[in-house]
Parts: C-alpha cells; sequence; structure tokens
C-alpha cells in the first residue's frame, strides 16, 4: 500500500467570520420497504423450482463469483448455493471475480472478499484466487475477451451478482450478471482491455461479450439480486443460462425503481461519512449524488458543494469517487492507498478518478469552507444535508432550512428537533 503524509494547511478565505453551521435535525425518508424475510428458504425455492437437470450436476465441479459490490447477507446466499450443490453431488468452488479491484491481485481480492465473511472456513469450499485468465474469442472491433481461468477449466459458472444502475453509463444492461460476464470474470487483463473503449460504449459492447462468453465458457446458472432503499435484499431470482440476460435486463428496471433519492430537490452541501467501492464503483451512487467521473448525472439533483469526510473500512483504502468531491479532510486524503486507487482508475482509464479535492484540516473546517463557497444561497438558511452513505437513505440529517418544505409530505418524517452538529476537540463529527 502506498499512502501519502499531506500537510496540514492554513487557507485564508475572506468572509468566513460570517458563516454558522446550521443546527442539524433527524428526517425519515420512506420508501418501498418490501424485502425477502428468509433468503435461504428463498434461495432453495428458486434453485428446486428454476433448475433443470439437477442430476448434470453430480461429480460436476461447479465455480461460484463472488464481486466487490456490497451485498447485505452475501455470506448466506453463497453458502446456501455452495450447500444445495453440494446436495445436488457437485463440487462447487468460489472465486472472487471484480476486475481489477483490490490492488489486481489474487490475494488481494481474496482478501477482499474475506471482509464480506467469505472465507474457505465459512463456506466449506475451496476458494481459488488467480488473476491468470483465458483468452476465450474477441469482439467485431478486436477487443479479445477473458475468461478466468479457474472459471474457465471449472464444469459450470454460477454467474451471481447485484443488478443495479451504473454510474458511469447508461444502457440495457448496466451493473449485473451482464457486466460480472464482461469485466468481473475477466479480472484484470480483461477489464483492462475492455475499458479502453471507455464508458460511451458499455452499453453496446456488453452484450457483445455476452453473446460470446455464454457460447465459450461453461455458464451453468444465474443468480440476479436487487436492493431496495433500505439496502436490503427485496429480489433474487435463479435463472438458467439461456435466460441470463433476459433478467438481467428486467432486473436492472426493477432496481431503478428501488433506488433510493432525496425527497428535496436541492441541496446546497451535502455531507458523506463514507465512500467505497463496497457501495459503489464510484464510491457513492451517482444515480443518488448527481456527481460522476462520466457525463449523464447532471439532472439527478441540484447540488452545489459536496463534503466527503471519510473511506469505509470495507473499500481497503481505495479512494475511487473522492475525486468528485469539492472537499474533504485531511484525515480521509491520508487514509488512500493510491497505488491500488490509481491502478482500478487507469484500468477503467478514468484517469480524472485518481485526483484529489481541496482538503481541510477538520470536518468543521471543511463545512464552513463548503457554506463560504456556494454561491447564490441565503447564508442564513442554508440547506445542508448530511447522510451516512449512499446505501443508508433512510434516516439521515438535514438542516433546519427544509422544515417547511417537508413538514406536510406523507413520504418523510420527521424525528427530532434542530441540534447543533457535535464536534470533538480536534473540530471533527462526533
Amino acid at each position: 500500500m502506498k499512502f501519502i503524509d499531506f500537510p496540514s494547511m492554513n487557507v485564508k478565505i475572506e468572509g468566513m467570520e460570517n458563516i454558522s453551521i446550521p443546527k442539524m435535525m433527524k428526517i425519515r425518508q420512506i420508501y418501498d420497504s418490501f424485502k425477502i424475510e428468509n433468503l435461504k428458504e428463498w434461495i432453495e425455492r428458486e434453485m428446486e423450482n428454476n433448475l433443470s437437470h439437477k442430476e448434470n450436476f453430480k461429480g460436476k465441479r461447479i465455480c461460484i463469483t463472488v464481486g466487490s459490490r456490497g451485498i447485505p447477507d452475501l455470506d448466506i446466499i453463497v453458502r446456501t448455493i455452495v450447500d444445495k450443490l453440494k446436495e445436488w453431488k457437485a463440487e462447487p468452488f468460489i472465486i472472487p471475480a471484480m476486475g481489477s479491484h483490490a490492488g489486481g491481485t489474487a490475494e488481494g481480492q481474496k482478501d477482499f472478499i474475506a471482509g464480506y465473511n467469505i472465507t474457505e472456513k465459512t463456506m466449506g469450499v475451496p476458494i481459488l484466487s488467480s488473476m491468470e485468465v483465458v483468452k476465450i474469442g474477441q469482439l467485431p472491433d478486436e477487443t479479445p475477451v477473458y475468461c478466468d481461468k479457474n472459471a474457465y477449466e471449472s464444469d459450470g459458472i454460477v454467474v451471481l451478482n447485484k443488478v443495479k444502475p451504473h454510474t458511469d453509463f447508461r444502457g440495457k444492461h448496466e451493473s449485473g450478471m451482464a457486466k460480472m460476464m464482461a469485466i468481473g470474470l475477466a479480472k484484470h487483463k480483461g477489464a483492462s482491455m475492455f475499458h479502453m473503449k471507455g464508458f460511451s460504449s458499455f452499453a453496446e459492447r456488453i452484450p457483445q461479450v455476452c453473446d460470446i462468453f455464454l457460447k465459450n465458457a461453461p455458464v451453468a446458472f444465474g443468480v440476479g439480486i436487487v436492493q431496495n432503499a433500505y439496502d436490503e435484499i427485496s429480489n433474487l431470482e435463479v435463472m438458467e443460462k439461456a435466460h441470463i440476460l433476459e433478467r438481467d435486463a428486467a432486473l436492472l428496471k426493477i432496481a431503478k425503481e428501488k433506488i433510493a433519492k432525496f425527497k428535496m430537490p436541492s441541496i446546497d452541501v451535502l455531507i458523506i461519512d463514507e465512500i467505497g467501492k463496497n457501495i459503489s464503483g464510484n464510491g457513492f451512487d451517482p444515480n443518488i449524488v448527481g456527481r460522476s467521473n462520466s457525463p449523464g448525472f447532471d439532472d439527478v439533483i441540484d447540488l452545489k458543494k459536496l463534503f466527503i469526510r471519510g473511506l469505509t473500512e470495507e473499500t481497503h483504502h481505495n479512494g475511487c469517487g473522492l475525486s468528485n468531491a469539492d472537499i474533504t479532510t485531511i484525515k480521509c486524503v491520508r487514509d488512500v492507498d493510491y497505488e491500488s486507487t490509481w491502478i482500478n482508475v487507469s484500468t477503467a482509464t478514468m484517469l480524472n478518478g485518481g485526483r484529489i479535492p481541496m482538503y481541510a484540516n477538520s470536518d468543521r473546517e471543511a463545512l464552513l469552507i463548503a457554506i463560504r463557497t456556494c454561491t447564490g444561497i441565503d447564508f442564513d438558511k442554508v440547506k445542508v444535508v448530511h447522510i451516512k452513505n449512499t446505501s443508508s437513505m433512510d434516516i439521515i440529517e438535514v438542516s433546519e432550512s427544509y422544515y417547511d418544505e417537508l413538514k406536510n409530505r406523507d413520504d418523510v418524517e420527521i424525528l427530532s428537533k434542530p441540534e447543533d452538529i457535535k464536534f470533538d476537540k480536534d473540530g471533527f463529527m462526533i
């Protein structure tokens, strides 16, 4: 890992003495709350009902993909699939399938999924982590198509992934099972080759890769997962190989309807406590925040300044997404592993994702600067919103200036009176 010991800064900005931090109140944003209550039973039923020729799994080495995106109870999902395959007399194993994430190394990717409680001990099967790939075809533009060697040499691949709107492009297939075949299973080498044409080509080229992958790789079946706005699993489907692309597209439509959105159309300053690859490729979801390394998200919300406070533990110091902040803190920029982050952004050809924003010596200082540099606002009625991360959008904090706007809405509940933000002696939020 490579960290940088950034120096403290003394940035003097005229007019700061007239800026104050508003009182904040807790609110609950209300969304569709349906979730699958018993995942184990649900998955077992899906596998029993939707997969034919179960006798064909007997004695077969079946590979299960585990990606880098955070999925609630992922260990339960994977272990249930493992146990059901064992019941059918198969010999399952697991591979990390996450392109270039976790530093683009076999050990890094194995450690990454261990953070999700996916280990050989907890799963009861081998985890074969390797960056070695096999070329299985090429696109009309001569881009090679690759597959993880262990997966390719198996008797069947279970293509498992979360299905959600992508953070950098729009298309029939975005993040999901299709992208797992195109990029996740292609490991660092294949992900790098695929990204060379840029995100603007993804919508067209992902289905092309999948056609080749489904013809030339031993895909067994797919598992598509959708989460609701509360970061809980609302949809989980198991489908035969022939239906993977059809269901991937259908689940994406459902996911776009489920995604959390802010109940207010404009924000002066948004504070995000943590970003990370376990939450989104951009560290946070641009479909919520409206910031991305790619164009096309400007109409999501009217946001003037973004203050990112830190990184999730699960992201292993990957700072992807920090470049979208207007300001952060010295503590945050010192916590970034720039080597791992730059490997990731260069693989995606988005070098702008490796930039660092302006940083302040404390949260208090960063927030005051963010407010001061908003233009065309009433500083006495500044609109500030504070969230933990974009996977936690139900209970959030908003400044008291939102009270009249939200008090009569039936999809918002005001939970507390306005209170001052609490800071420790060093100026960091408690």
